[in-house]
């Protein structure tokens, strides 16, 4: 069931307007408007406000907000800051549906500000106005005239679908992106800017931007205010089809509070909003170029494809570049099927190696209808999602050759394919660029930004895929057994009920229990100190390893009761947890959290020293599946490791990916779980599993 939607049609497809603060000036903020209402065709009922004249370009002017006829759609309110609430209420009063604000001076001014518009949104919610802004500059509907914006427009013919939409909470960065996405053909049908967002948030505009059947919507975002209802209009789109892609500053923001664990301390807030909208299909890139380049494939190709990316290039030196870069960007390259080499082998002389990237060498110089069959050799590759064509231009008669050979397969592929030609700003010839455009395929001048794009674009495919294959709400786990900082034994007894093995152990009060659990345990031993305030027990002298004897046993009951004494400040011990040694082996650590705006996650890593060593760690959302995991395995950092390395065999990591799950089903069924670290969970050889050394868990 769909979440609560607020009504935006009465703003955003306004039948009648008015205008507060209208002005004949054309370079005023008021005139700007009517310049911009005149320009878009705009046919219904238009209201001027001026308490100063009487009319404006022949249209009567009323004296204020309070004369206007009940039930205008919306109002433009360009009034300065102090007569902002006046003007609210007045809208209210006179029925106005919807309000637009461009004056600043409000959340994003300090106290006083925030408080001002914490009122007025009071006001237009008990009042039922849906107000945009303040701090805003306003919005435009191409498609039916209302360009209520001071921004100064250039109206285009919006004839047929699809249509891409923007909408940002800045003024500029929209402005931007619909420039941008114009300049690459693309058909815009909304532009809105949301600014402080008192009371429309970028999410309503999202969920009615789907319900008008946008065919993309371009965002820039930053600061997401309500992640629940973010998410769940993410949701709406991806279950509708249509493509969001967005920028998020903040990425180099720390935003980590002081954490009780590595996990905590690891994960910051960008890096669970990057997981939780990813993981609902939002293309989320790091720069307005990735923005424009992923739109103009997405905008052409939104059909989710998965499968890797296949190139062809007439270079053996953009082959090995290609190479290299999907390398780095890990953008993994398709292995053709033998068909696809049948079929290859016979377009191409014999010279030609069959690979993937594929280098087509001099043949397309003398015939280039080679591009065109060895792209749709390719697109008939069951392991091809996408192809790039990586191109030295050549001459104009050249470059015109290529594109009317690729552009009618670009034109009724259903998977992503596009053109880049090398050559940074120098010309195209107009008959190149032409056919391009016509069918709309992407062009760039750098196979890197093309194959960029396409790294952020399936991603999205994946996401698409894996929604499809959620599993059911987990079942009943473990209960807790109090809340706060949970002591290791307590922790690993969790882990040892949902199936993650944890050494042999027993939890004692005194020394001759210790030495009768050592004797069931056998030696050589570790010993721990267990309180619910020491979650850090090495950092005060708080756990010995080797014990190998009864002696060093009673010598070691004495060290760290010593210790305790001098770290507890008063706080008592649980007592002193007696375990067996375990066998070396790879140290991970995997963790986890429920954050309160984003959901479960889990994260996994290089673990022990390597850990905070490194700061590299990969989050998942909770519901994560075996495949999912795996792959994250093949990529974190330093996952050579689990491999066989300088002799050691593979690692067993199918077993680290049955703890991951396991610990994502325990977050997901226990809310109130704030943060686990599972730190190191020691790896073994294939088959051989795995067993957590250490564990914390901490509880609300």
């Amino acid at each position: 069931m769909r979440p609560p939607q607020l009504d935006l049609t009465r703003l955003l497809q306004p039948r009648s307007v008015a205008v507060a603060g209208a002005s004949p000036e054309p370079t005023s903020l008021g005139g700007a408007v009517l310049r911009n209402i005149a320009g878009s065709g705009f046919t219904g009922p238009l209201y001027l406000v001026s308490p100063t004249r009487t009319e404006i370009n022949g249209v009567p002017c009323l004296k204020s907000l309070h004369d206007l006829p009940h039930g205008v759609d919306v109002a433009v309110l360009n009034v300065p800051h102090k007569a902002v609430r006046e003007a609210i209420g007045a809208c209210i009063e006179r029925g106005v549906g919807g309000a637009v604000v461009f004056a600043a001076g409000f959340g994003e001014a300090g106290e006083e500000g925030r408080r001002e518009q914490e009122e007025i949104a009071a006001m237009c919610r008990a009042g039922g106005l849906a107000l945009l802004g303040p701090n805003c500059l306003g919005f435009v509907n191409y498609a039916n005239g209302a360009a209520l914006s001071f921004e100064s427009l250039d109206f285009q013919p919006m004839a047929g679908p699809p249509h891409a939409a923007v909408v940002a909470q800045s003024g500029a960065m929209a402005s931007n992106i619909r420039s941008a996405l114009l300049a690459r053909g693309a058909r815009i049908s909304h532009v809105v800017t949301t600014g402080n967002e008192a009371v429309v948030r970028i999410d309503h505009v999202i969920r009615h931007l789907v319900d008008e059947g946008v065919g993309l919507i371009a965002a820039y975002v930053e600061q997401i205010r309500d992640p629940a209802a973010f998410l769940a209009a993410a949701r709406v789109a991806r279950e509708a089809g249509r493509p969001i892609l967005m920028v998020h500053p903040g990425a180099s923001a720390s935003g980590r509070a002081a954490a009780l664990s590595h996990t905590g301390a690891m994960v910051s807030d960008y890096a669970a909003m990057k997981t939780a909208v990813e993981d609902e299909g939002v293309v989320l890139v790091e720069t307005m170029d990735e923005l424009f380049d992923a739109a103009a494939i997405l905008y052409r190709f939104p059909e989710p494809t998965q499968g890797r990316v296949g190139v062809i290039t007439n270079s053996g030196a953009v082959r090995g570049l290609s190479l290299d870069f999907c390398e780095k960007i890990s953008l993994e390259v398709a292995a053709l099927g033998r068909d696809t080499a049948d079929t290859l082998r016979q377009l191409l002389p014999p010279q030609c190696e069959i690979s993937n990237p594929l280098d087509v060498g001099t043949a397309g110089f003398s015939d280039a209808s080679v591009f065109g069959k060895t792209t749709s050799a390719m697109l008939a590759d069951p392991a091809v999602g996408s192809v790039l064509l990586a191109m030295a231009g050549g001459g104009p008669w050249q470059q015109r050759a290529k594109a009317e050979a690729i552009a009618p397969v670009a034109l009724t592929a259903s998977k992503p394919v596009t053109v880049a030609i090398l050559g940074d700003e120098s010309p195209l010839d107009p008959g190149c660029v032409a056919p391009l455009r016509e069918t709309g395929t992407p062009l760039f001048r750098s196979p890197e930004r093309a194959l960029r794009a396409f790294r952020a674009v399936n991603g999205r495919a994946v996401a698409y895929a894996r929604a499809a294959e959620r599993t059911a709400p987990p079942p009943p786990a473990p209960a807790l057994s109090r809340h706060g900082p949970l002591p290791e034994y307590e922790g690993k007894a969790l882990l040892s009920a949902i199936g993650i093995p944890v050494p042999e152990g027993a939890l004692v009060q005194d020394v001759e229990a210790a030495v009768a659990a050592a004797s069931r345990i056998t030696y050589p031993l570790v010993m721990k100190l267990q309180a619910t305030w020491l979650t850090h027990k090495s950092e005060v002298g708080g756990v010995i390893i080797g014990v190998k004897d009864e002696a060093a046993l009673r010598a070691g009951w004495q060290r760290l009761t010593d210790s305790a004494d001098r770290a507890r400040a008063g706080g008592a011990i649980d007592g002193i947890l007696i375990e067996e040694m375990a066998r070396p082996g790879l140290e991970l650590v995997i963790g986890g959290r429920n954050d309160p705006d984003w959901g479960a996650f889990v994260v996994l890593g290089l673990g022990g020293v390597w850990v905070e060593a490194l700061d590299a760690i990969e989050m998942l959302p909770a519901h994560a599946g075996r495949d999912q995991i795996l792959e994250r395995l093949r990529r974190m950092r330093g996952a050579k490791l689990l491999g066989a390395f300088r002799g050691q065999a593979p690692r067993d990591v199918e077993a680290v990916a049955d703890a991951v799950m396991a610990l994502g089903t325990l977050l997901r069924a226990h809310p109130e779980i704030k943060e686990v670290d599972v730190n190191p969970l020691t790896v073994f050889a294939e088959g051989e599993g795995v067993m957590a050394l250490d564990a914390l868990f901490i509880a609300d």
